[in-house]
């Protein structure tokens, strides 16, 4: 027996269905958007209406945009030589995060999953592909996940991209800043020492 009514409870499964949220996360969010006026509830449903309408895929790097091709790509101070190889568009937000990447990037949305059912076709690896038939692209940096779906994916992209002649390197993983060798695991150790660098 449900102790809410109908509209409610259907409100908090809304919620409830987001990735991350619980169901008392998602009672916090549903009672919030009741206690607020009926502009702001307004306001947050036109929100997520015209996100769902105005944004779509960049026609060049598939990221998320409401313009044709993002800015990212639009850009003229940026290094078209060098395609960086995400699962998701937040990722790109990760990496610009850190001022140091001046090249372009390539949005797959999503990995390589035989479990999930995600083949090749699922994701957009046909894209890259042609970007790289088209483009004078010097090295294209594979940055998935260091997890088992990531690293699938990456080593079936580059496979696919050995016959265009261009380089294909990985992100190197290994001992994050601040931390102690004591804590890192066994996976971790390995690929530090594989990815070294010299000094």
């Amino acid at each position: 027996m449900s102790y809410f009514p109908a509209s409610l409870e259907t409100l908090i499964d809304k919620f409830a269905a987001l990735p991350g949220i619980g169901r008392k996360s998602a009672q916090r969010l549903a009672f919030h958007v009741l206690s607020g006026s009926d502009e702001e509830a307004d306001s947050f449903a036109d929100a997520i209406k015209n996100a769902k309408k105005n944004i779509h895929f960049c026609k060049v790097c598939q990221n998320l945009t409401e313009d044709e091709i993002c800015p990212i790509c639009s850009s003229s101070r940026r290094d078209r030589s060098l395609i960086c190889v995400v699962s998701d568009p937040k990722d790109v937000l990760s990496i610009e995060r850190g001022r140091e990447y001046n090249g372009t990037y390539h949005v797959l949305h999503g990995v390589l999953s035989p479990m999930n059912h995600i083949g090749p076709d699922d994701i957009k690896i046909k894209e890259l592909l042609v970007r790289l038939a088209d483009e004078e692209v010097a090295e294209v940096i594979m940055a998935t996940n260091p997890d088992t779906e990531g690293e699938a994916t990456a080593m079936y992209i580059s496979r696919l991209i050995k016959p265009f002649n261009i380089k294909v390197s990985r992100l190197a993983y290994g001992i994050p800043v601040g931390s102690n060798l004591e804590f890192a695991d066994d996976a971790t150790l390995n690929r530090a020492i594989e990815g070294r660098t010299e000094m």
